[in-house]
């Protein structure tokens, strides 16, 4: 079945150029009437290419750091359209340099730009897709978040901080049809500019990510999930914790934690884990096994 947002309103934020451009013409492109957000005029050009090709879209010269900003677009597109079904959280800065020689104003606004502007935009929409029973929030993370990257330890955090956001939005909104996922894009975009293989820029288009991103925002999609994506390539990323090891209190010392410590790392039996007090139980009862057992 084609996956359709005929109806359906969507917002995309830093929608003006790149990942988030390619992103509001894939919906528009498949049913949605799509709100462009974005800084400067760019933001009212992607609406009026979504226009000329015969979809329905608008531009929004909005900051999403400025949660009043944020909430009186969003209460003008309630007013003109009635709903807002998919949240597409892409706006994205960059200020790289070493943690040791980064000015703590670039890194505030870095974590303002991804992780509060994310926020205010959620928070802008979220009470509408409670009343509906209906919504899909996607946050865009990154490899950086996920594994590190030299000379972003401010973007890195703002894009870690998506995972902790996702994880708690999706518990909170499962049980009002809201479901929440993330992204981590891979693209030759002006974010991107100087720092990617030649080889790779020609692979690495907004558009070869965002059938992946539609997905991750249709009707049917999945929840509290991430997809690696670029160049036409998608990978699922987990995050799984290991069965562990447990001390009795005779033998619990530093020094058997750093002797034990390639069976604490053995992946054999890793799972995810879908709260954070699965994990506090699970060590619990990894220490009364152990106790019962005599280990």
């Amino acid at each position: 079945m084609t996956i359709s947002f005929d109806g359906q309103v969507a917002i995309v934020t830093g929608s003006g150029r790149g990942l988030g451009r390619s992103y509001a013409r894939e919906l528009a492109a498949r049913g949605a009437r799509v709100a462009v957000v974005d800084l400067g005029p760019d933001a009212a050009s992607v609406a009026g290419e979504i226009v000329q090709g015969g979809g329905i879209a608008r531009g929004y010269e909005v900051d999403v750091t400025d949660f009043e900003a944020v909430t009186s677009m969003a209460g003008e597109i309630m007013s003109d359209w009635g709903r807002v079904d998919v949240l597409i959280n892409n706006a994205g800065i960059l200020r790289d340099k070493s943690f040791a020689k980064m000015d703590l104003t670039d890194f505030r606004t870095v974590v303002d730009v991804h992780l509060m502007g994310s926020v205010n935009c959620a928070k802008a929409v979220w009470q509408t897709m409670i009343d509906r029973k209906y919504g899909r929030i996607l946050f865009t993370s990154s490899s950086s978040g996920m594994y590190g990257n030299f000379g972003q330890s401010n973007y890195g955090a703002a894009k870690a901080a998506m995972l902790g956001l996702m994880n708690v939005l999706h518990l909170e909104g499962e049980k009002h049809g809201i479901r929440v996922n993330c992204v981590t894009p891979s693209a030759a975009t002006h974010m991107t500019e100087g720092l990617l293989k030649p080889a790779h820029e020609k692979l690495l288009t907004p558009e070869s990510v965002a059938p992946g991103v539609a997905f991750l925002v249709s009707r049917d999609a999945p929840s509290r999930v991430i997809i690696a994506a670029g160049a036409g390539s998608f990978a699922r990323i987990y995050v799984t914790e290991t069965q562990g090891v447990s001390f009795p209190p005779d033998r619990l010392t530093a020094e058997a934690v750093r002797d034990s410590f390639h069976a604490i790392s053995d992946t054999n039996g890793a799972v995810p884990l879908q709260t954070a007090f699965q994990q506090t139980d699970k060590l619990a009862a990894l220490a009364l096994h152990a106790s019962a057992s005599g280990e």
